[in-house]
Parts: structure tokens; C-alpha cells; sequence
């Protein structure tokens, strides 16, 4: 006979299971949210990782595509056009300004058509198009042959002519002020032409000395003459020996335009003398004057200036790449020392392509303590493999989809030789805290770049990169200010469905990757490795 069941045993066993099944739940809970939050989730990952290959797994089939919310853009944004079209038309809503329009109609800079913006190539002093002002140029300057890789551009407008000295293969570092006729630089970057913001005034331009093949200024309206003529001292500095200085505009041929100009013959006049007078101390060669186009070669060396080496106006030695925050110097950068008058001071440079991989001549000469020749092209190999790896990992790049390109730590320049395309450009970032200065280095190879301080903002409008790199910039900054104020900074200047590729070590990388979830940025992937036990060796962490 069964016995019955007794009622108080039933009610015991049915609370256990409940105590069970809530204290299971919480446990669950609890370790969901703790890898949630990036923490342990990170240490596993490493922890396996660290039995595999020292490459990093690829994903295949990521998407890129619109990963930012659509908040984050203005009404109407819209993907840039590839590029070449991007050169000639930017959509209106992507920078809703149209005052260039009415101010500049006349000077074929820009117009507006429907829901775009059209760029003729135009400009103040070539209102023809930049291609035949540039076909002017290269009559006298050797642009065409890789002699000439890259140029600076002084109050650049919108940017035209460094637009077209693209298909030239020459890279110009543009840069004009926020003024009255609102957003020029912004205009530049949505057509996909490197820019800055920034000005002549009483501080250093923000690259190292013997920088740029070429300089340009038209109608730019720099009083070259004035200041003790700091301003031509201060391309001088950053002027490659052999180099180029194109001027065109007031005061060039002032006897034919003063009328047009409206402005006094005598004036115009002394500011020539004076332009010329600098020119000579700089030891400067006029090499054409023609209508009002004036050209100057910077000397190679000092020998043919023997006449000046007594001159007391010398900077000291050691100051032409001291320049961040800086005041502009009224003294002349002197020439590096040569040992014969036929040597290239600073060392002579092979024209681009070739200079991109060949040594360049800093590093050559030991100018740069800590970097050889031999660790210069393990760098320059060990940037390769990384780049093809984000290339299998991201087939947009050098897609054409991403145009500009933004390095913020950019060491010796490695990742932007990689990527070397006609499709797109990129801004070498030197910090101003790293340990070594090898901006100059980056420019003897044909690239271009800017030194700056991530616990600033950076000299640019809001959405102007597509891509942005960050090899080790987190740990460099981390003691440095709030990493997420630089974090911050990246998601203004990205545009949106750009992407962000963060290598770093790996407690700095979980820390980044906290930060990012609060921006809503999306983590297409997150892989941390290590080499053997103790030495980790981070690999990408790409979010967009």
C-alpha cells in the first residue's frame, strides 16, 4: 500500500528548487553583465589567442558600411563621390555654405548646381583652371618627373591647385584660415585635397625643416614684406635646398596692375624691393618672371652665400624643428654643412617614387638616434604585413571608398608607403610628446604630415576623414589626458561610415573599447594576441 505523501516534504523541496533556479539566474546574470563590460572577456581572448599564430585571425565578410547612427550627420549628408569626381563636385549638404558662390562668382572658384557643389577649377590668379596655371609652372619647375613630390600651398581657398597637381603626382599640404568667406578647408577635404586649418601669423608652421620640394602662394595676401619678412623666413625653413617658391599676384608685375589693384604705384614698388631684398639673403635664385608669375630656387647649399656666413641673423642651431607653440623666428635657418659645393645640404633625394622605400637621407646620416637603416626597412616590412592584413580585414580600403586618411601616430611613416595609392592620401601625425621626431623623415619619402597634440583639438572641420589609424597613440596618451577626450576628437573629425583601426596594448585596448561602446560606436572586431608569457603584443582592435 503507497504511502501517502506527506505535504510539508513537498513544500521543503519545492522551495530548494526555487532558491536553485533564482540563485542560477543571478549567477548568470552577473557573468553575463562582467563580459559585457569588456573586462575577463578581454583576458580570455588574450589568454587563447596566445596559443595561436602571432598574425591575426580574419574575419571575412565584415560590413563597413553605415555603422553610425543617423543623428550623427547633418539633414541630407550623403557619401562623398570617389574620387576623381569628388575633385569637381561635393553634394551641398555635406557643407551648406554657399557665400563662395556670390563672393568668388566671377573667379570660376566654385558654383552652386541644384543639390551640388561644382569646382571649376578655378582661382583668383587662374581663372582659366589650375591645370593650365600648373602647365605655367611646370614650364619652369620640374613637376612632372618625381623631382617635385611635395608642395605646400599658402591661403589655399578651396584648394584647386593642389587638386590638380594630384594627376601630377604631387601632394600638396594645403592650409587657409576660417575667415568671412566661412568653411574653405572644409570644402578642400570633402573633395578629398589634404588641408588644414591654419594661417601666416606669429607662430612656427607645425612641420620640421627641409620639408617641401615646392611652396605656393597666389594672391594669398601675405604681406611677405613685412614683420622683419618673417614670413618668407619661415618657408625658407621649411623649403627643401633645391627647392621652389611660386608667388603670383600683387606685387608681381605691380607696373602693369596698380591701376587694377587700386593700390599706390610707390607702395607696391617697395614691397617688391623688398620681397627681392629677402630673396637675396635667403640665398634664393629668381629663376622666371613672366606677366605676374615669379619663381625662386632655394640653392642647394651655402656655398654660393659665402658673402652672409658672418651674418649674426642665424637661428642657433637645433631650433628649425622646435616649432610647436613656438614664435615665429625673424632669424634665417642656416643650410646643414656640406663638404663639397656641388652636395645637396641635408642630403640629395630620389625622385618618387623611388624615394618612398629608398633610405632616406636623415636616417642615412644618423640624424635620428635610435632609428638605423636596418631598423628603418624591418619597419617599413612589418608595415606591409599589417596593412595587408586590414585590407583582407576591411575591403574598402584602397577601394576608393576611403579618400582621406588620417594617421595619428605615424612613427616612420610605414602604414602610409603601404598604402600608397593614387585613390587616396594620408596625414602623417607626428605627436608632440613621442619620443622620436621623424616627421622630417616621413617628408623625405614623399609623404606628407603635421605635428600635434591629441589633448587638443585637432586643425580640422567635423567629418573630414574616412579613415583614421591609432597604432599605440592610447598607451602614449593614456598619463597625458582623458583618453576620452581623444576618443572624442576621432569621432568628430570621422566621418559617418568611417572606420577606426586601434592597435595597442591590450589593458589599454579593453580600456578604449569601454569608451567606445558609450559612443556607439560598433566593434566589428576585437582581437588582442600575445607572444609567449610574459611580452604582449597587441594586434587590431577596428571599430567603426
Amino acid at each position: 500500500m503507497a504511502l501517502k505523501p506527506n505535504s510539508a516534504d513537498a513544500r521543503t523541496r519545492s522551495s530548494i528548487q526555487i532558491f536553485i533556479v533564482v540563485g542560477l539566474c543571478c549567477f548568470f546574470y552577473i557573468l553575463g553583465a562582467w563580459q559585457r563590460s569588456g573586462f575577463g572577456k578581454g583576458d580570455s581572448k588574450a589568454l587563447e589567442m596566445t596559443k595561436h599564430s602571432a598574425d591575426c585571425n580574419i574575419v571575412p565578410n565584415l560590413n563597413f558600411e553605415t555603422h553610425h547612427a543617423g543623428e550623427v550627420a547633418p539633414k541630407g549628408y550623403v557619401t562623398p563621390f570617389p574620387w576623381p569626381k569628388n575633385r569637381d563636385y561635393v553634394p551641398y549638404a555635406n557643407a551648406p555654405y554657399k557665400a563662395l558662390t556670390v563672393e568668388k562668382a566671377i573667379q570660376n572658384w566654385i558654383q552652386y548646381e541644384g543639390n551640388v557643389f561644382r569646382f571649376p577649377g578655378g582661382g583668383t590668379q587662374f581663372p582659366q583652371g589650375a591645370d593650365k596655371y600648373i602647365d605655367q609652372l611646370a614650364s619652369v619647375i620640374p613637376i612632372t618627373n618625381g623631382t617635385v613630390r611635395t608642395a605646400l600651398d599658402t591661403g589655399c581657398g578651396v584648394a584647386s591647385w593642389g587638386a590638380y597637381l594630384w594627376s601630377r603626382n604631387v601632394i600638396a599640404m594645403s592650409f587657409a584660415p576660417r575667415d568671412s568667406h566661412e568653411a574653405q578647408v572644409q570644402f578642400a577635404l570633402e573633395r578629398g585635397v589634404p588641408a588644414v586649418i591654419g594661417v601666416l601669423g606669429t607662430i612656427k608652421m607645425p612641420y620640421p625643416s627641409r620639408s617641401f620640394d615646392m611652396a605656393h602662394c597666389s594672391r594669398c595676401l601675405i604681406p611677405w614684406g613685412a614683420n622683419d619678412r618673417m614670413y618668407m623666413k619661415e618657408v625658407d625653413r621649411v623649403l627643401r635646398p633645391g627647392g621652389y617658391w611660386v608667388l603670383s599676384g600683387p606685387p608681381i608685375n605691380w607696373r602693369n596692375n596698380y591701376k587694377s589693384w587700386q593700390r599706390p604705384k610707390k607702395e607696391l614698388q617697395e614691397e617688391q624691393q623688398k620681397i627681392e631684398d629677402v630673396a637675396k639673403l635667403l640665398c634664393w635664385e629668381k629663376k622666371h618672371k613672366k606677366g605676374e608669375i615669379a619663381v625662386w630656387q632655394k640653392r642647394v647649399n651655402d656655398e654660393a652665400c659665402r658673402g652672409r656666413r658672418d651674418d649674426s641673423s642665424f637661428c642657433k642651431a637645433g631650433e628649425a624643428n622646435d616649432v610647436w607653440y613656438k614664435k615665429m623666428d625673424s632669424c634665417v635657418t642656416p643650410y646643414p654643412d656640406v663638404s663639397n659645393p656641388e652636395e645637396v645640404a641635408g642630403g640629395k633625394l630620389k625622385s618618387f617614387p623611388e624615394r618612398l622605400y629608398a633610405v632616406p637621407p636623415r636616417i642615412a646620416s644618423g640624424s635620428v638616434p635610435g632609428v638605423s637603416v636596418e631598423t628603418y626597412q624591418e619597419d617599413n616590412q612589418k608595415w606591409k604585413k599589417h596593412v595587408d592584413a586590414y585590407k583582407r580585414i576591411n575591403r574598402l580600403i584602397d577601394s576608393g571608398r576611403y579618400r582621406n586618411i588620417l594617421d595619428m601616430n605615424a612613427g616612420l611613416g610605414g602604414f602610409a608607403a603601404a598604402l600608397d595609392s593614387s585613390k587616396l592620401w594620408v596625414m602623417n601625425v607626428m605627436p608632440t610628446i613621442a619620443e622620436k621626431d621623424t616627421l622630417g623623415v616621413i617628408y623625405e619619402r614623399g609623404l606628407i604630415g603635421i605635428y600635434h597634440d591629441w589633448c587638443e583639438a585637432f586643425s580640422t572641420y567635423p567629418r573630414t576623414y574616412d579613415l583614421i589609424h591609432a597604432h599605440g597613440l592610447f598607451s602614449l596618451y593614456q598619463e597625458k589626458c582623458n583618453l576620452e577626450d581623444i576618443l572624442l576628437e576621432v569621432d568628430r573629425i570621422l566621418r559617418p561610415e568611417g572606420a577606426v583601426i586601434i592597435r595597442d596594448e591590450v589593458d589599454v585596448a579593453i580600456k578604449v573599447k569601454k569608451i567606445t561602446a558609450g559612443m556607439r560606436w560598433k566593434l566589428n572586431r576585437s582581437t588582442v594576441i600575445g607572444h609567449g608569457e610574459q611580452t604582449w603584443k597587441p594586434c587590431a582592435m577596428i571599430c567603426c
